[in-house]
Parts: C-alpha cells; structure tokens; sequence
C-alpha cells in the first residue's frame, strides 16, 4: 500500500490517510478525484476495516467496475468483491430486493425504464378518457417523476392543495389521479420505476427503524462521487445511513453541478459542513488532465459564478496551445470546419478519429456534424441516442424475459402476448384489462383462470390465452436449472421471434436479426463474466438487473476508433485530447430556457466550464452568424461565455463579428452628464388650428412611369461559369462533396453538369448557381 501511497501529492495523501469522521473533498476537474476514492478505499481495508462494512456509490457502473478492478489491484480481489459498490440505484435495487416482503413486493420485482413507464401512462390516460394533447404522457412522467424525488407520494400529493391548484391552474387537475393508479398499477404488476428506488428505499428507511439500524451498523464507512450532483432523495438516504457512525467522505465539485433539470440540488454540497460536526475539508486544486491555457481560461468563466466553493484550479502542465474560436455563416458550415479540422488534425499530426470530441447543448445540432464528418469518411459515435436495449426487436426479447421472473409485469405482457402473432387481438387485451381491474388482480392471473371468469371470449381465443400461459411457465422451469443464455437462446426460438424478422427482408430486417444476435452475444459475454464474482450465478435474474440498471456510457467500447459526438451532460466525468464545443450562440448556449434567473444562468457556465475542461491539449469554440431552428433561419451572435474567457487564452482563427476599430476613449464621458432632449423638441400649439404643411409645387414633379413587371428574365447571378470545365473533370462541392463530371449539357445560363460524387449520389447541378471548384 505504501507504494500506492507514494504515488499522491500532499493534497491527495491527506483524505486517503484520514480514517475517521465526516470529511468533504473538494476536487477541481481533472483533479485526481477517482484515484482518492480509491486509495482512500484500499486505505481502510487496509486498515482492518472489513470490505462488507464499506459503502462507495459512484456516478455509472463503469465508473465502480473500473474502481473496484483498482482495488482488487493493492488488496487482492477475493476481498474487493465483497464491496458494496455502484450507482445509488444499482445498491438500493439490492437492498430493495432484499427487504422487499416489508413493503409487499415480491424479490423479483421488474423495473421499469422510461419507456415502460411512459407506455403506462399513456395506456393510464386512454382508459380514463382524459385529452391526450392536455395530459401528454411525457410531461405527465416527468411531472410524476419529480414528486416521487421530492418525496411527494400519493397521500402527500392530495394532503398538498397547493399542488393540487397548480395542477388545476395548468388545465390538468386530474394529474393525482394519473399518479394514484400509476402508483397502483405498477405495485400490481411487482414493479418499481426508477424513482421508486429511491423514493422505495427512504420509505424502508422510515417505516423500519430495524432495517434501518441494519444497515446503519453494515456500512460503517460511506463514500460519495459527485455528490453535487445527488437529489434531495438521494441525500436523505445518505444522511440517514450515515447518522450512527457518521464516517463519510463525499467528493465534488460545486463548479460541475450541472443536473439540477433532474432534481440534483447543489446545496447539498453547500451545507454538507452543517449537517456534520467537525467536518474536515480537503481540497484537490492541481489539474492532471488539461494544459494550463485551458485551466486558465475555465478559471476565468467559472469564476464569474457568485455562489461556488472557494477553490483555485491550477496545473503544473504545458501553457499548451491557445483556444481556437471559429466563426461559420450558417451550422452546416460549421459542420464542415469541424470535419476538416479533424480531418486535417489526422493527417498532420497522425492522431486516432477517438482522440476527438465534439460536444453540443442539444442533440438536434448533432446532425450538420454528422452530414459532414460522413462526407469526410470519417467513423463516428453518437452517445445517448438510442440505446441497445431500447430497440424495439430487443424490448421484445427482454419482454419475455421479464414475464419469466416476474408474470405480473403489465407492460411486458401487453407488449408480447400478440407478438409474434397468435391472435389475441386488441379487443381481448381490453377485456383482459377491465377484468383484471374489476378482480384486482394481475392480467396474466385473469389469464390463468380465463375459463372460470365470464369474459365474453369464444373457446379458441381462451385455448390461445391458456397456451401463453403454458409457454411462460415451461420458461420459468427452464429457468430453475439454465443460466440466462441457455434460458434466452430456447425463448427466442420457442416464441418464434427469428421466424417473424426474417420475413422482413430489407436491410432494416436484417438489421434487427443482426441485433438479437448481438443480444445473445451479449448475453453469453455476461454468464461468462459472472463467473469471476463470488456468489454470482449468471442467471436470469442478474442479467435482467444489469441490463435495468445500465448507464449510458456502461457500454463504452474504447477499442472503437471512433469520433465522440455527445451533449456536454453526456461528456462528464470523460476526457478527450481534442474537444469541439459547437454552437457556442446566445440562446443555445446558454440555453434561451435557462435565463430567467441567476441560478438557472450559473448552472449553464457550470456546464461550459465542464465542456472546457473535457479537453486535454486542444479546445475549439464554433458558432455561427445563423442557424436553422425549427425549419427557420435565424440570426445568431455570439455566446457571452466567449467574451467571458480571457482574451489572453484565446486565437481568432477568423474575425470575431463586430471586431472592428473602435477609438477608446481618454475622457470619461460621465463629466458631460445626460442631455435634455425636450427643450429641442417642436412644442404643439397651446390653441389654435395646427401649423398646416406647405404643399408642394405639384408643376415641379415628374410623373412616374408605370413599372411592367418582368417576368421572363431569370434572375441574375453573380457566378461566372467556369468555361474549363469538361466532362470527366474532377471537382469539388461545398455541400456534396468530391465528385467528377460525367455529362455536360445546355448552353449560356443554362449549362448543366452531371456529376458523379464520391458519396455514391450523383446530381444535375447548374453551373451559374453551382460553386465548383476545379481540382488538379
């Protein structure tokens, strides 16, 4: 351990080494902080602390898996195993399972993702007759949402009138309703969403001062990454599993709370040295990752932020080259620079197409990106879009999957029982519905006894209903003996999935195929993996929770030599040598939505500033004189972040707008004070007619032609045709690309080039519109 210790600088050393005691780390970007919490970790195993009473929540799965393989490391990896380590939802799912009998679920409850939830919602909404374009079912989840992280349950929601009338004032009073039978539907189906993790655990917490005191004696020492970044429920949590002992370490950086859109509350961290006596706060100011002009130049934006930490964040690195800022005329220009920088950067400087980042405020302003880095032939990866798991061809398998472990799963079951087709149409899934409401019971137990319940149903219908159930039990005594591959491989071919998708022959079709073989691919890597955790079996059961409990960037490959293309939200906790922050425009960043306060405007330059920092060696600003939003052209300037960096830090690779000489001043213009107007202005006549305007000399003026409008003439352009060009000629488009011209034709204004681009495509462009340019 000593070794590992020997590696720290002093500010480092001094959290690892302190045993006892609640203590508050705060550390600057690039700063060290992971390698604290993990020596800080093998310290105290170290020090005979047993790993079972040792509690690290992290901010993704990959972020614990890659801690723990650190651990196993210095202390051996038969003991990290025995760490409870992971994301809030992945450890409170656990204990969850665990107690589930008090709060009356079964162990093997499903959980919900956001699309589960939103498909209950909606289907919540129909049935009760509601105008879906006032109850939109999103905004309804995101609503429904927020209580459960504030703690507002059901019986809080109707105790609050409040709430009540601002629901009422929005046009949508029914909303607790929505929420009650949501609440209920999800408890009839043995599932949780993902707010019930928590909202479920402080409920376990509360009500159970035994479970409680269980697991206030088990993790006698607690550790927290970002905690800036954790919720009210969160802290809660937290504060209650900490209170016996109170041996807590947080870490974070006020300067990176950026999810306050989730519920995160940055005072948490404000107030941590309130909630604890004797709190001891270290501070983590040297950057390891960024070159000392971008350190300088995020210093110089963040510190324009009132409420922060005191903290300096600086860095023994090279000064490193100056931020460069780019000016384009419209986004697809911008897009264009972007993909020949990178292009460029390759060439000169042999670099990989995954040393480059390039990050946006929103997803939409992936797309001009996108259009030109595929121009350039140049690999990319967008993080955040669709996940693997949400395509449809995959929710399918999983569907079954979940009805395996748990057959009271609502949504898994309306979304497989038709699928593929065994006619059971949508009218006996209705009537499914209202008997299971009517018996209180789950759709699948209506199903079970389908002959002994009058639900209007003809006798093949019912066999067909009976011949499901049959299926999902022979897979649940599968279940009982195979691991999760084995079990996967048999439903996929049971249920006939693979027949159905290779009917569709298209490329999409064999797409989907390609992915349910990438499932069972991933399923196999999984059993195999489980084999190296002790008590791990690989069975369904595990393979189902790490698939619910996966974080966006948990399936990073980082073999994949690919540029990044993410939102600054998705980038943090990453690092890139070359890093693009597109769309550098007020309104967009910061985000027009996000400037009606000070608060909401300091969280938007606590998200530039971890955009800036994302980069190792070489940081671009890009924005543009306008942009397309919602199919209009709009005029844009620039962000009021740019003028907050210091100039020093950066390099106009063109001419900033508005750039031009301006003379200042040696005479401080308040000497002269303000001048009143109104003793110039034309006083109106007290009484009286009006001063009557002299009519002009009507002899004098020239009576004006009648202008004939001309419509023959085309409009006239300013291109000249280059008259070089021939057919067979290389040339290049500013839009299409590379190409070559394989028929000319017309003559005058009219000339029309065919050309064959190197994309594939091939246009008819004419040549007095068409910016060509000759290529050797």
């Amino acid at each position: 351990m000593e070794q590992y210790i020997a590696e720290l600088n002093e500010a480092q050393k001094a959290p690892v080494l302190h045993k006892d005691g609640p203590l508050m780390v705060i550390a600057g970007a690039g700063s060290g902080k992971t390698r604290v919490l993990t020596y800080r970790i093998a310290y105290l195993m170290e020090q005979g602390v047993d790993p079972f009473n040792i509690l690290s929540l992290t901010f993704t799965n990959k972020a614990a898996r890659e801690m723990k393989h650190r651990i196993a490391q210095i202390v051996g990896s038969s003991e990290a195993k025995n760490l409870w380590m992971g994301t809030f939802h992945s450890i409170f799912a656990k204990i969850l399972r665990i107690e589930s009998d008090k709060l009356g679920y079964p162990s093997n409850f499903t959980i919900y993702d956001s699309q589960d939830s939103q498909r209950l919602i909606a289907a919540i909404i129909k049935e009760m007759g509601l105008d879906k374009d006032i109850y939109k079912y999103k905004q309804i989840q995101n609503r429904i949402s927020s209580f459960k992280n504030s703690l507002i349950t059901v019986r809080a929601y109707f105790n609050n009138s409040d709430l009540q009338e601002a629901d009422a004032m929005a046009k949508r009073p029914r909303i607790g309703e929505i929420y009650e039978e949501y609440c209920n539907r999800c408890f009839k189906s043995g599932a949780m969403d993902f707010d019930d993790l928590l909202l479920k655990t402080n409920e376990l917490l509360t009500r159970f001062p035994e479970v409680l005191a269980k697991y206030q004696e088990r993790f006698k020492y607690i550790l927290v990454d970002e905690y800036q970044d954790t919720n009210h429920s969160q802290y809660l949590i937290v504060r209650a599993l900490s209170d016996r002992y109170q041996n807590i370490c947080v870490v974070g950086d006020d300067s990176q709370s950026i999810y306050a859109f989730r519920g995160a509350n940055i005072n948490n961290i404000f107030n941590f040295q309130k909630d604890y006596d004797g709190v001891e706060v270290y501070r983590l100011e040297q950057n390891y990752r960024s070159s000392n002009n971008i350190v300088k130049a995020a210093n110089s934006v963040i510190e324009k932020n009132k409420s922060r930490l005191d903290k300096t964040v600086w860095t023994a690195n090279d000064e490193g080259p100056l931020i460069k800022v780019h000016r384009s005329v419209t986004d697809s220009e911008e897009g264009r620079f972007v993909a020949s920088s990178i292009f460029e950067s390759k060439m000169q400087h042999q670099m990989l197409n995954s040393d480059f980042a390039v990050l946006y405020r929103t997803n939409s302003q992936s797309r001009a990106i996108e259009d030109a880095l595929r121009k350039r032939d140049i690999p990319y990866r967008i993080y955040g879009g669709l996940s693997f798991y949400q395509r449809k061809e995959i929710k399918d398998v999983l569907a079954y999957l979940r009805l395996v472990l748990n057959p009271k799963d609502e949504e898994a079951l309306k979304r497989v029982i038709n699928y593929p087709a065994r006619g059971i149409g949508a009218t006996t899934i209705d009537k499914l519905v209202v008997a299971a409401k009517h018996y209180d019971r789950s759709i699948y137990e209506v199903m079970q006894h389908v002959r002994k319940i009058d639900l209007n149903l003809n006798n093949p219908t019912k066999q067909r209903l009976e011949d499901f159930v049959t299926m999902i039990q022979s897979f649940q005594i599968m279940n009982e003996s195979a691991n999760a591959f084995e079990l996967t491989e048999h439903v996929i071919k049971k249920t006939s999935l693979i027949r159905e998708l290779k009917k569709d022959g298209t490329p999409e079709g064999i797409t989907r195929l390609d992915n349910i073989e990438e499932l069972l691919n991933g399923i196999k890597d999984f059993v195999e993996g489980q084999r190296e955790i002790d008590e791990a079996t690989g069975n369904l059961s595990e393979f189902l929770e790490d698939v619910a409990l996966a974080t966006d960037l948990d399936n990073d490959n980082e073999d994949d030599d690919r540029v990044a293309l993410m939102t600054i939200h998705l980038a943090k906790g990453l690092e890139f040598p070359n890093v693009y922050i597109v769309g550098m425009e007020e309104d967009l960043f910061p985000s027009a939505l996000s400037l009606n306060t000070r608060s909401e405007l300091e969280e938007e330059r606590r998200l530039f500033y971890v955009a800036l920092t994302r980069a190792e060696k070489q940081a671009y600003l890009t924005y543009t004189q306008s942009r397309y939003r919602w199919g209009k052209l709009i005029d844009a300037e620039p962000s009021r972040f740019i003028e907050e960096i210091d100039d020093q830090f950066l390099e106009y690779l063109t001419p900033p707008v508005n750039s031009g000489y301006r003379y200042k001043s040696m005479i401080d213009s308040d000497i002269f004070g303000e001048v009143d107007k109104s003793k110039y202005r034309q006083k109106k006549p007290v009484s009286g007619t009006p001063p009557s305007v002299p009519r002009p000399n009507e002899e004098k003026l020239r009576k004006l032609r009648k202008l004939k409008p001309n419509l023959g003439e085309p409009l006239k352009n300013t291109n000249t045709i280059d008259q070089s060009l021939s057919e067979g000629c290389k040339v290049e488009h500013t839009r299409f690309g590379r190409g070559q011209i394989i028929k000319l034709e017309g003559v005058g204004n009219d000339k029309k080039a065919e050309i064959k681009f190197d994309n594939g495509s091939v246009k008819k462009l004419l040549l007095r519109f068409a910016k060509l340019k000759v290529l050797d």
